[in-house]
């Protein structure tokens, strides 16, 4: 028998006698959760923390994210995209790593890059750009009393799959 029968008859046999021929293994895909900050206060600043609802609203994607697997954090480096992301710091044990918010396609070509899932929090304009740099929908644009939008991107070669949620108190 040659080589090329043996090779598509073995398998072949596995089908039709009820087994089937192993799938290649594939590597996890990568998950991305992205937010804009939680409530920003104003204390006269150009680096405001965020409000008392705010921290409340980051308590809660915490709690929200507890079970995902979260394996990186990404935050501008801003207070109030730092304290967002604090609660899910402290659950995980990861400490964030600060992006460049005007190097968006190379913040995303990096994350295509790394494996995981990953906690990204933004601004209501680095935000949905974000996401289109991964490939994903947006949506349409975050409104400025708006912090309520948790998007849960799954990259797929050069796409992604959107998922957009809702948490916590809806804008006024």
């Amino acid at each position: 028998m040659s080589r090329v029968r043996t090779t598509i008859l073995i398998p072949l046999a596995a089908l039709i006698l009820g087994g089937h021929a192993p799938l290649p293994a594939q590597d996890p895909p990568i998950v991305v959760y992205l937010v804009r900050h939680a409530e920003r206060g104003d204390d006269g600043t150009s680096d405001p923390p965020i409000t008392a609802a705010g921290r409340e609203r980051a308590l809660l994607l915490a709690a929200m994210l507890r079970d995902t697997g979260i394996t990186h954090i990404h935050t501008t480096d801003y207070a109030r995209t730092r304290s967002t992301a604090a609660p899910v710091a402290e659950l995980t044990g990861l400490r964030p790593a600060v992006y460049d918010p005007r190097d968006l396609s190379g913040f995303a070509e990096r994350l295509r890059r790394m494996p995981g899932r990953h906690f990204v929090v933004g601004h209501s304009d680095t935000t949905p750009a974000l996401v289109e740099a991964l490939g994903g929908d947006p949506g349409a644009p975050i409104a400025d009393p708006e912090y309520d939008r948790l998007y849960v991107l799954t990259l797929e070669g050069a796409g992604a799959s959107t998922v957009l949620l809702r948490f916590g108190a809806p804008p006024p």
